[in-house]
């Protein structure tokens, strides 16, 4: 059913990939200015949502509005002004190795237009300082750890102040006090523009300090969604057993017997995370 003044919304959305049920019947909807966090046990979608969201993949059935616009059945060439909307941090860094860590940076503004070279400049250069990477402007992707990688991805995600920001897994690898140094940008920086964000992250705690709620993702159905700051007190006892991080409980218990024939069916497909 359509949510009034969603900025994202999801509608009865399946996804599959050979034998696999990645997403069965996901409905989600993401109002303006609003940071939802996503979690959920390995393989259970979450980057699926991701990309469905910006086109990169296409649902089997259901209704994707993004900004007011369906992106579902859209080609890749009617998607690009809508995508110049979106920030996108991607769990695998999606760099150009061809392009130093500034090009990859300002690629979003110069992809977008209206701005001259010195101002693109000193945007990129603000972005690199604030997640510490002034120094290694000049530097190719290959020359960088997976750390810095990811601080990279996250200046392109957000030096174009985009009205929606995805971030997948936006502190994986990262020490903790760099962890909570992006944390704390990524929310200056939604203060500071108003952007809708969505945001998978396996750091629960971190990712609660973030985000307004959590919603929990689970056997391709989201089972739980409410506020951040009492997710370890979920009155749902497998999202609180995965919070908290609990050796014994239902998650166990309710494995599906056939999970490592559907992980099979689905190893080459990089997306069910």
């Amino acid at each position: 059913m359509p949510v009034d003044g969603a900025t994202i919304q999801l509608d009865g959305v399946h996804k599959r990939y050979g034998h696999r049920h990645v997403l069965e019947g996901i409905s989600l909807a993401v109002h303006p200015g609003k940071k939802l966090g996503l979690i959920g046990p390995a393989a259970s979608g979450k980057s699926v949502i991701l990309k469905l969201i910006c086109g990169l993949e296409q649902p089997d059935a259901g209704t994707i509005t993004v900004l007011g616009e369906n992106v579902v059945g859209r080609r890749e060439v009617q998607l690009g002004d809508l995508r110049q909307r979106i920030g996108m941090l991607f769990q695998n860094y999606a760099l150009f190795d061809f392009l130093t860590v500034a090009g990859n940076v300002a690629f979003p503004l110069e992809q977008r237009g209206g701005m001259t070279a010195d101002a693109i400049k000193e945007r990129v250069e603000t972005r690199l300082r604030a997640v510490g990477l002034m120094g290694s402007e000049n530097k190719l992707t290959g020359e960088l750890s997976g750390g810095m990688k990811k601080r990279v991805g996250i200046a392109r995600a957000t030096v174009a102040d985009a009205e929606i920001v995805i971030y997948d897994e936006p502190t994986a690898g990262l020490d903790p006090v760099t962890t909570q140094k992006i944390y704390d940008l990524l929310a200056a920086d939604q203060q500071r523009t108003g952007a809708t964000v969505l945001a998978v992250s396996s750091d629960v705690v971190a990712l609660a300090s973030f985000v307004d709620e959590i919603a929990f993702l689970y056997h391709g159905k989201i089972i739980y969604r409410g506020p951040a700051a009492t997710i370890a007190d979920a009155p749902d006892p497998i999202v609180r057993q995965f919070v908290r991080g609990e050796l014994e409980g239902p998650l166990d218990e309710n494995k599906p017997p056939d999970d490592d024939e559907a992980d099979d069916d689905n190893a080459n497909a990089e997306a069910a995370t």
